[in-house]
């Protein structure tokens, strides 16, 4: 009996994944319901003997957790001793929460509690089919947040998603693994202060190497796997889908003059092409995924938060657990974090746990300080302003917000080369090809549903007389790199186009669409997060002052002018309608002027989900928030482990360096915890 409840139960998850699968491609069930869920049956039964589902092992009862507090309490500190014990609180179960719970909890003399304001991911469809993450966005599943309007780009509110679930941004990312440039490190060294040598790419490497467990393919032999990663936990490679349009792209990059390297990913760094085939007869080029050999997508919380994982008695993960605030007590001018304060909503019950060696944010660089200043950590103007209590005036939590601004370019591309059609299908033909790789990814988990999206990238410097000939493109804007061998500047090709994060309409016939896009790497424009209110249920105020340099301008003119060379370059040039007119697709890029461009950029920029630096890593007296060892600066015992604790933004992607960072932190605590 408990066989066929389990096969009941398959049988039913196997049917959702199908639908959902079904409502990623925008299939409209109506009349045909019916035939889709035959289909589905049949498809399923086939795959139940293969399906593996995870115990649920999460906490969402908070008061198994913690003490809940009388309505009339006030700051919670008063009863925090009676309320249960944790050597070590982890607030936030993103991508680097839970990196750290696993990591902690491997010692079964440590208590780990990991509080998540979301819920878990993994059995959510759209976290586990790579080309769905984006039909998460605007759900309960994202915080749904937004800028101010940005007054140097068009004057309008930009939407910043934020997952709002264990894994965090892993969750709903586009899977892209690079690591950055190693200068990039090298320069957080000279920039965190005392003790801080231990964060250059050098000795920073291992922790890379650590989480990583990268699967070589004979299709990128070239790739030597001695330099990757072997055993760690996250699982990289090349499973993902490629696109002819994909390649292309890396094909025109290399005619154009920019070199190519096959890993990206090592002490070499990032400058060239992201990668080829050396078998002539067959030419891949992809970009190393975060998609294991299912054609999964690898997040932290599917690595590191196993089945094996969540059983250990020494862990507890609750769910749906908002952190209202750190618990902090001064005693004779020593201020210590003493536990933490959450809840469930806004007026539901508030709940207190006590830490009774540390507490550790990883909220996120939204989030993390939005909790510092609730807490009475941050300016003290500021705090004042909302009558927070100021318990450490420390004028840099908030401030030297940084995020990578990308603009997209869209073309009409010739049929076969777009596979836009897993958005919203338009006639018989698509509707038949989205049926098709449905099907395909339900059963052999390859095809267009396993994208990443961004399939091929290229690093460039805008500095390059190569690229940019002074003659011709003048003078280079002023360097923001740290140092000669990093980028400033990604480009990357995509088989499918969207206008604001997908969310708006797209010329038609939209199946045919493809796109282009120019990122920034290293802004010199900085925002801040501010409190909107003492209500941690309020979402903070979010401006990253958007193109606030001229510097910033410049260099996205450049790139806009290289993906105009790039589009007239074959091959790319061949598989792109060159007669499109449409007003709202960029055929004509390479004709406008540098001051249409300019236009384009302010009008166009867009977030490439990498805010980091709101509580650097840096001396005090220099706006830092932490030390080297990630430490408040005036809570030795309070750590921020998230990309908030970035000196500078990395020029390249931000959850590998997230993650390493989180395998080094855990490192440094569980020394401190032996002391």
């Amino acid at each position: 009996m408990s066989s066929l409840s389990s096969r009941t139960s398959a049988l039913r998850a196997d049917l959702q994944a199908l639908l959902s699968a079904l409502q990623v491609l925008g299939w409209r069930l109506r009349r045909r319901r019916a035939v889709i869920v035959g289909l589905a049956a049949a498809v399923s039964l086939l795959l139940i003997r293969r399906a593996k589902r995870k115990r649920d092992y999460f906490i969402r009862d908070l008061g198994l957790v913690g003490k809940g507090l009388p309505r009339q309490a006030g700051e919670g500190t008063s009863i925090v001793n009676n309320a249960p014990e944790y050597d070590v609180i982890i607030v936030g179960g993103g991508t680097a929460g839970c990196v750290l719970a696993s990591r902690l909890s491997e010692d079964p003399t440590v208590r780990v509690l990991l509080l998540e304001a979301g819920g878990s991911g993994v059995n959510l469809p759209f976290t586990r089919i790579p080309a769905a993450y984006s039909r998460l966005f605007h759900t309960k599943h994202d915080y749904g947040l937004h800028t101010v309007p940005q007054s140097e780009a068009g004057g309008r509110s930009r939407y910043w998603p934020r997952g709002k679930m264990l894994g965090g941004c892993s969750s709903i990312n586009a899977m892209m693994f690079q690591c950055g440039a190693p200068s990039d490190y090298d320069e957080w060294a000279r920039l965190g202060g005392e003790e801080a040598s231990s964060w250059s790419y050098k000795n920073l490497q291992k922790y890379f190497l650590k989480f990583e467990k990268f699967s070589p393919s004979k299709s990128f032999a070239s790739v030597d796997s001695s330099l990757r990663g072997a055993a760690g936990p996250i699982q990289t490679g090349y499973f993902g889908n490629f696109s002819r349009f994909s390649s292309s792209f890396v094909e025109a990059c290399k005619e154009v003059g920019i070199p190519y390297r096959p890993d990206i990913n090592t002490a070499s760094g990032t400058l060239g092409t992201s990668k080829s085939s050396q078998t002539p007869a067959f030419n891949v080029y992809l970009t190393v995924t975060y998609i294991d050999s299912t054609g999964s997508r690898v997040s932290t919380e599917s690595a590191y938060l196993t089945e094996h994982v969540l059983r250990r008695p020494n862990l507890k993960v609750a769910i749906h657990a908002t952190t209202t605030k750190v618990l902090l007590e001064s005693v004779n001018g020593d201020t210590r974090a003493v536990g933490v304060e959450f809840a469930q909503s806004e007026h539901g019950t508030r709940f207190v746990a006590r830490a009774r060696k540390e507490v550790v944010l990883s909220a996120g660089a939204v989030h993390t300080p939005q909790i510092l200043m609730l807490s009475g950590i941050g300016p003290a103007e500021q705090l004042a302003q909302h009558l927070i209590p100021v318990l450490v005036d420390l004028p840099g939590v908030g401030q030297n917000l940084i995020d990578h601004p990308v603009v997209d370019v869209n073309f009409h591309a010739k049929r076969g080369e777009s596979i836009n059609y897993v958005g919203k299908p338009q006639g018989v033909y698509e509707i038949v090809k989205t049926l098709g790789a449905t099907l395909q990814y339900l059963v052999t988990r390859k095809g267009p549903l396993t994208t990443n999206v961004g399939e091929s990238a290229a690093f460039v410097r805008s500095s390059d007389a190569a690229l940019f000939p002074p003659v011709e493109y003048g003078q280079p804007p002023e360097d923001a790199t740290s140092g000669p061998d990093a980028p400033d500047i990604e480009l990357f090709a995509t088989p499918v186009a969207y206008k604001e994060h997908g969310y708006a309409p797209l010329p038609q016939p939209s199946g045919e669409l493809v796109a282009l896009h120019a990122v920034l790497l290293r802004p010199t424009s900085k925002g801040s997060i501010s409190l909107r209110s003492s209500n941690p249920f309020k979402p903070p105020v979010i401006d990253p002052r958007y193109l606030d340099t001229q510097h910033d301008v410049d260099v996205l003119v450049r790139a806009l002018q290289l993906l105009g060379r790039l589009v007239r370059t074959n091959p790319l040039a061949s598989v792109l309608r060159q007669s499109g007119t449409h007003p709202e697709l960029d055929h004509r890029l390479h004709e406008l002027s540098a001051e249409q461009l300019q236009k384009i950029v302010r009008d166009r920029v867009e977030t490439l989900y990498h805010p980091t630096s709101t509580a650097r890593m840096m001396p005090r007296d220099q706006g830092g928030v932490v030390d080297a060892s990630l430490r408040v600066h005036g809570v030795p015992n309070l750590r921020v482990v998230d990309a908030s604790i970035f000196p500078n933004i990395i020029a390249g992607h931000t959850a590998a360096p997230v993650i390493a960072v989180a395998e080094k932190a855990a490192d440094l605590i569980r020394t401190a915890l032996k002391a």
